[in-house]
């Protein structure tokens, strides 16, 4: 039994349906699976539906966005198995206005340098929660400004430090983020804890207990990245959790749909804590 328990929809920034994600969990041999879009669990019903017509099991998972204050980056926690969701709906909702807020001033940027028009943009963004930098790369690939979604002009706009039409978001602090996740119930995973260069923050949640996993196998994790996060998850008896933060060709790494896979032993430490909840 497996599960790939890291994937993005049309809802936030993946560029396939949940209903396709869910039919191509079945092909690729997935026993479970989790659809942890940014900041909302739009997805989630229907992916309910969609798993129990193929025979794959859903975990109800969203994937916040935070900041760790203290070292000024950013850090995503991934939430499952929520038995009080309407906790989390403030938090989804104060991240998902303000990074709209962002979109609309990045678009706005990009207009005064492409003839592309936001209605354009638009056919990108209108089926998710929020605007993301790749719908508006989308609309410029379909004008030839570029042939892929993560190449040279989704750096040259939108890179945190140096793109000329980048607008910041505001998110919330990760220890606000956390008591939220834990006062819903829900199974709190620090995602990925290398791409934000977050390991000094992983030992300090891990140090107060603040955390319940963390995701080991993960397309940006290197061996010598993996050895050592599985270290200290081992120290701490933390549940260790794999999956390929599937964006579809919306991503700059390739990361095929159950290539990073999260073992039987953890999904099952994952329903039983949820159980102690």
């Amino acid at each position: 039994m497996i599960g790939d328990l890291h994937c993005h929809t049309k809802a936030s920034d993946g560029s396939m349906s949940v209903d396709e994600i869910v039919f191509y969990a079945k092909r690729a041999g997935l026993d479970f699976l989790a659809i942890t879009d940014h900041d909302t669990r739009a997805s989630v019903k229907r992916a309910e539906i969609l798993g129990a017509r193929y025979g794959v099991r859903i975990i109800d998972g969203v994937e916040f966005s935070a900041i760790d204050s203290k070292r000024s980056r950013k850090v995503h926690i991934l939430a499952y198995l929520p038995k009080n969701p309407d906790r989390l709906e403030r938090m989804c909702k104060y991240t998902l206005k303000r990074r709209t807020q962002a979109g609309m001033e990045m678009i706005q940027k990009v207009m005064q340098l492409y003839p592309v028009t936001a209605e354009h943009i638009a056919r990108y963004y209108s089926g998710s929660q929020s605007i993301y930098k790749q719908h508006v790369i989308h609309a410029l690939m379909d004008l030839g400004y570029d042939s892929k979604i993560c190449g040279d002009l989704m750096k040259d706009l939108f890179d945190e430090k140096t793109g000329r039409c980048y607008s910041y978001v505001e998110y919330p602090d990760v220890y606000k983020a956390l008591d939220l996740i834990h006062s819903s119930g829900a199974v709190a995973v620090l995602a990925h804890p290398t791409t934000y260069k977050s390991m000094d923050l992983f030992k300090e949640l891990t140090e107060k207990k603040l955390i319940d996993g963390v995701e080991m196998y993960h397309p940006r994790n290197s061996k010598e990245d993996m050895a050592e996060i599985k270290r200290i998850a081992d120290e701490a008896n933390l549940i260790i959790t794999g999956g390929t933060d599937f964006h579809g060709y919306y991503t700059s790494k390739v990361n095929p749909l159950a290539t990073c896979i999260t073992q039987e032993n953890s999904i099952n430490r994952i329903f039983e804590l949820s159980s102690k909840k």
